[in-house]
């Protein structure tokens, strides 16, 4: 099946619409699935001869490039159906996808002229989606399946997320500010850990005592139900990942203990954020993806929580789907969907950044005493550039693709970045940890 392509493995695109970087003609249009659903797989499968004929490429909705031209739709919009996407960038849906490949087709003819007579569309567009919402994976586990079973948890799953922050400000007085933010982290990381994990589980069983020691205790990640399935098999990572993993590790090394300590005394604050990207670096860029290498050495789908957010063009990218994935699949699943069901999804958009924010106050201006409303102003400010550049001005402009989305992102995501990790945090708990370290 030379069309069918696993998600890991993701081929460039063919034309200069997509990436500009190959001579190769691009198909009619690509047919898009979701290749963690079992049942999306086999009927691709199946037409895939017959698509073939009129020259349209079958390919998974999870490659990259590709969720790059959906990234105005999240995840649960963006995998709820099967896509058409031509190469000028035009773009079908469900049964307006059937619709328009109806077209190429003579004896589909008929469901291509019905498509375009009322009330036809209409019935056509809800019959999709019917069979959408209630189909049934073969392995009972699809992720779409998940997204739209309703949860199971009651108030008492959420209880550990709130009552272990709490208990953590009970100890701050008997904690050196960078030791408070650590425990304080800790525990928000700890409920989160036990809320996804209930969550994946009332949807599906569990595989095993060894993944469910891994995923709460040898992995950082917060997609619970992908770790957990045993249907789904990455790709072996190569040699060169390895290699490029451990070298940013080591320039987190360099940044902590060498060149953090050259800044002082003449530049704390220079030191101290040296020092502070040195331990995201070992950490979120490093030793966390080390642990996504292995165990996807192993068999276990854990996909790195960084996912090279230098190259994302659009803050919806950045934010979504590569700056720590682990916070905001999290953020997803329990806060952005169900505000977006009560209230409108520009609002609920700014809702999570605020909710995000104020998250971050706990870790970084509690720690600190001081700069108070400053990390949820930055959040704030991405939620409002997300929602700027999601507007007609804002395309119009480029924004959220190319070179233009991409400067826009790198300056509204680093140029307030000094509101995030303001000059208490790293005077009072960023600068004393590096001196524990032994790094200055």
């Amino acid at each position: 099946m030379k069309n069918i392509i696993h998600p890991d493995k993701t081929p460039a695109p063919v034309c200069a619409v997509s990436a500009g970087t190959s001579d190769v003609p691009a198909p009619e249009a690509w047919v898009l699935y979701d290749a963690d659903c079992p049942n999306c797989t086999r009927f691709a499968r199946r037409f895939e001869k017959l698509l073939a004929s009129r020259d349209f490429a079958i390919l998974p909705l999870q490659i990259p490039w590709v969720r790059e031209r959906f990234n105005e739709l999240d995840d649960t919009s963006y995998l709820a159906e099967m896509r058409l996407l031509f190469p000028d960038d035009k773009k079908y849906g469900g049964a307006d996808a059937l619709i328009e490949i109806a077209r190429h087709y003579w004896w589909a003819w008929p469901a291509y002229a019905l498509g375009h007579i009322s009330p036809f569309p209409a019935l056509m567009r809800a019959g999709y989606r019917w069979l959408a919402r209630n189909r049934t994976c073969t392995t009972n586990a699809c992720d779409i399946h998940a997204v739209n079973k309703k949860t199971h948890l009651t108030p008492i799953d959420f209880l550990p997320l709130l009552v272990l922050p709490l208990v953590a400000v009970l100890f701050r007085t008997h904690l050196a500010p960078w030791v408070f933010m650590w425990v304080m982290s800790f525990a928000i990381y700890a409920g989160c850990k036990g809320l996804t994990y209930r969550d994946a589980t009332t949807h599906f069983k569990g595989t095993g005592l060894f993944r469910t020691l891994g995923y709460l205790f040898a992995w950082p990640g917060m997609d619970a139900a992908r770790f957990l399935r045993a249907d789904i098999v990455p790709t072996k990572p190569r040699t060169a990942e390895w290699a490029f993993t451990l070298a940013k590790t080591f320039f987190g090394v360099a940044l902590v203990w060498g060149v953090a300590r050259t800044a002082l005394p003449d530049h704390p604050l220079l030191a101290g954020w040296t020092g502070m990207i040195g331990v995201v670096f070992i950490l979120h860029f490093g030793l966390f993806h080390v642990l996504s290498l292995a165990w996807r050495t192993v068999g276990v789908d854990a996909r790195p929580i960084m996912d090279k957010p230098i190259m994302a063009d659009s803050l919806a990218g950045f934010w979504s789907k590569r700056w720590n994935t682990a916070f905001n699949a999290l953020a997803f699943r329990f806060a952005f969907r169900p505000l977006r069901r009560a209230i409108n999804p520009v609002i609920a958009t700014l809702m999570v950044f605020l909710l995000s924010g104020l998250v971050h106050e706990l870790v970084i201006s509690l720690p600190a005493s001081a700069g108070y409303g400053l990390p949820t102003a930055y959040f704030l400010i991405q939620g409002l550039g997300m929602v700027v550049e999601r507007t007609t001005i804002g395309r119009h402009l480029g924004l959220g693709r190319g070179v233009g989305g991409w400067l826009f992102t790198a300056i509204v995501a680093a140029g307030p970045a000094l509101l995030l990790f303001h000059p208490p945090f790293i005077k009072t708990v960023i600068l004393p940890m590096l001196h524990a370290l032994g790094a200055t």
